[in-house]
């Protein structure tokens, strides 16, 4: 089978053959390039694998390429990258790998290609181009590969106990795949993560963190949630999550499942946003639950403050897996300690001093905040969606007609505490905060009216 290549994929792949020719290499653009080719998937990154020095190869392929310069080395790690026509290019030489069973960083011993191929992860990463005998694109398939990539299935090119022992990560990979490329992952593969499902507990947060991104960012990042659900990663890389997960039923009366209803919250909102920290947010928006869940007689299962709580755990959740914290940290908090407040205004008369409460805690955010709140719903009664989404159209036009009118967003109060204790003779303390409150309060009640001028606090 050929793939077609574009000007430039020739362009690079037939210099990178005759720097191989010139050295005497074995050589193949191998893995995610091909496979995403074949797959029409935009891609931007080529690996090339050779039997001999890969950072001679690449050093030889810049010559060639006119980029001497711009070679970076990994002496450690014997690899090389140079960046030509909008690619990055990596080179590596053929390797075996043998690992430790308490580290995924393996003993590195030059190899064959066939050796380089067995320690690759799946099968559909296996295929490549032979660079020696370059034919605009001719394939090469060791493993089946392409037989996998026409039946969407993930699999691995050797005992799938093996592969995922030996690099833990390739669990979550398996998975992350899945998940992109809407693929089914292969039953033995599938219940070999089962089986060595302890072992990612020798991944770095950080790795682990990268290919959950990866599923969140996925247009259905529901499906690998639930695959981590099934084979028992969740538990150990988001526990909290995990706990989310159950029904219990008192006196005839059950609450739903959180977790299946978090996972369909944030497919919903994928289907919207390609934001992912609002993706982050849908995650998150009910991760207090578990913690707040209570049965109370006469009023039944009840998950009260859980937006608080879920706000709170926030910040450990994204400290452990080493997300940032900063700004995004922040945003995702605002929107699950918030995410409640637009369906309490569908639920009741909407008055306009709770849409500026709404606009005010918001800010900028009001939008993605509706957004969140719409995917939230996830009813199977169809009757009760539609009553929700009619009243729920009726916010999103008061908020509209309160904005217009108001200018609410990331609006501050307009007196500070320095004109309140000059007008009222009062030192810094509790009462000037007081003070700046109610008139806060006033100006959010619609008591008294927006205003600047800074003189008419004397009208409180």
């Amino acid at each position: 089978m050929k793939i077609q290549l574009n000007k430039k994929e020739e362009e690079i792949l037939g210099t990178i053959a005759a720097a191989a020719a010139e050295l005497n290499f074995e050589a193949h653009a191998i893995g995610g390039f091909v496979r995403d080719k074949i797959l029409n998937r935009p891609c931007k990154d080529i690996d090339i694998s050779c039997v001999g020095d890969g950072i001679e190869l690449a050093l030889k392929s810049a010559e060639l390429l006119k980029i001497n310069k711009n070679v970076n080395i990994f002496k450690n790690f014997g690899t090389a990258m140079i960046r030509s026509r909008g690619f990055d290019i990596e080179f590596v030489g053929a390797r075996k790998e043998s690992y430790n069973s308490d580290s995924r960083k393996p003993f590195i011993t030059p190899g064959t290609m066939m050796d380089d191929l067995l320690r690759r992860d799946f099968t559909i990463n296996t295929l490549s181009i032979n660079l020696n005998n370059f034919n605009h694109g001719e394939i090469t398939d060791q493993f089946k590969g392409l037989e996998d990539l026409k039946n969407k299935i993930i699999r691995t090119p050797q005992d799938a106990d093996i592969t995922f022992s030996d690099d833990p990560l390739r669990m979550m990979r398996a998975i992350r795949f899945a998940t992109q490329l809407d693929f089914q992952i292969e039953n033995n593969t599938l219940d070999a993560i089962t089986r060595n499902k302890e072992r990612i507990k020798i991944v770095s947060a950080e790795r682990i963190t990268d290919e959950l991104q990866k599923i969140i960012a996925s247009d259905r990042p529901g499906v690998g949630f639930r695959l981590l659900f099934e084979t028992g990663l969740l538990k150990i890389v988001f526990p909290e999550l995990q706990d989310l997960h159950g029904v219990e039923t008192i006196d005839a009366q059950s609450h739903k499942d959180n977790f299946f209803h978090t996972i369909q919250v944030l497919d919903n909102l994928a289907e919207k946003t390609q934001n992912i920290w609002l993706r982050w947010g849908a995650l998150l928006h009910d991760i207090g639950k578990a913690r707040t869940k209570r049965f109370n007689e006469g009023e039944g299962w009840t998950f009260h403050g859980h937006e608080i709580v879920g706000a709170n755990m926030t910040f450990n959740i994204f400290k452990r897996m080493k997300l940032p914290l900063d700004a995004k940290m922040k945003y995702v908090q605002k929107l699950v300690k918030l995410h409640l407040r637009p369906m309490a205004l569908v639920n009741e008369i909407v008055s306009d001093s709770a849409v500026r409460r709404l606009l005010f805690d918001a800010g900028d955010d009001i939008d993605d905040l509706m957004l969140l709140a719409k995917a939230d719903i996830t009813s199977k009664n169809l009757a009760k969606i539609n009553t929700i989404i009619n009243n729920y159209n009726l916010v999103i036009q008061k908020l509209t007609d309160v904005e217009e009118k108001d200018k609410l967003r990331n609006w501050q109060p307009p007196v500070s505490g320095e004109v309140i204790m000059d007008a009222f003779g009062l030192k810094p303390g509790k009462e000037v905060g007081i003070i700046k409150n109610e008139i806060r309060e006033a100006i959010l009640e619609g008591v008294i009216k927006i205003i600047m001028k800074m003189h008419l606090i004397i009208c409180l």
